[in-house]
């Protein structure tokens, strides 16, 4: 979940591993007994870490289900056999590499196109991406914290291109600005790296910052807390998808399995395996055909052989 760089987030590999080792794996020995439901409590001493806490949480899950002989779907309440993909795409290098990827993945049948946009590589673009699109098929941006209180105009001409949201354009902690954008511009304001628990979500929900959210296991720390996520966002009628962190199969197919809940109405960043791995550590995960076309299975176990 974490990165090699400490770049996108304040957690990397390096230091997962180390809080893991030091602090985490240490603290769920000691216990008499260990159930996913106990992990967040018993790790709680340990301030933040959570996509470290969130793959520790996971490992437990997996075994407590394997052991039960429960699919994690079925764990989490699940109600669908396939839920809808969608694809991430960077910055690229000019607008035509651009167009040649987004026509890539549309052939390939994706159901929703993310494009991450920053100040300098936004309106033209969007604008493109669209008139190659049409107006029917799904688009939205991902700005990963790039803009700030000025370009709430500049941001506000996105509303031309009938986009389903814009991600996370301000940094984690300025939900206010959020909220004022929010009120500026018809398009939907989601939040992700500043949703960090169901607590923090119902916050931003009630101050007008976010109407709709993505929900990262890791970011969140852990599978559970993203269901609790999930149940409150559905309770208050906010759509929800599911986010990716660069997972190997064993993490897409959490992920898979998280889509399946009911309140995920938005094609998330499930995408088919090959997307990123040329081999992964599972039975790599593909996108369907026919009816099926543009989404992934949910699996029957966390991790599959």
């Amino acid at each position: 979940m974490a990165g090699a760089d400490p770049l996108y987030s304040s957690e990397y590999v390096e230091g997962a591993a180390h809080v893991l080792r030091t602090y985490l794996v240490p603290a769920l020995l000691a216990q008499d007994a260990v159930t996913a439901e106990s992990v967040a409590e018993t790790l709680a001493f340990v301030a933040g870490h959570r996509m470290a806490k969130a793959a520790l949480e996971a490992a437990v899950l997996d075994a407590q289900l394997r052991g039960e002989g429960m699919s994690m779907g079925t764990y989490f309440g699940a109600e669908r056999e396939w839920v809808d993909c969608g694809v991430s795409v960077g910055i690229a290098g000019s607008i035509d590499e651009l167009l040649d990827e987004v026509a890539g993945y549309v052939e390939e049948g994706y159901r929703r196109i993310k494009l991450k946009v920053k100040p300098g590589w936004d309106l033209l673009p969007v604008n493109a991406v669209r008139e190659e699109l049409g107006r029917d098929r799904l688009l939205q941006v991902d700005a990963n914290s790039a803009y700030r209180a000025h370009d709430i105009p500049l941001l506000a001409e996105l509303d031309a291109f009938g986009l389903v949201l814009i991600e996370q354009p301000f940094p984690e902690e300025d939900i206010a600005t959020h909220a004022a954008l929010a009120a500026e511009i018809e398009t939907p304001v989601c939040l992700d790296e500043s949703i960090l628990d169901a607590d923090v979500a119902l916050d931003a929900i009630e101050r007008g910052a976010t109407s709709m959210i993505n929900i990262k296991a890791g970011r969140v720390g852990g599978y559970l807390e993203a269901v609790r996520v999930h149940d409150l966002c559905r309770a208050v009628d906010v759509p929800v998808w599911c986010g990716g962190m660069l997972e190997t199969g064993v993490g897409r197919a959490a992920n898979v399995a998280l889509a399946g809940l009911p309140g995920f109405t938005l094609p998330g960043d499930t995408s088919a395996s090959r997307r990123y791995f040329a081999d992964d550590l599972t039975e790599p995960f593909e996108l369907g055909t026919g009816s099926t076309a543009g989404s992934c299975a949910c699996p029957t176990a966390l991790a599959r052989a």
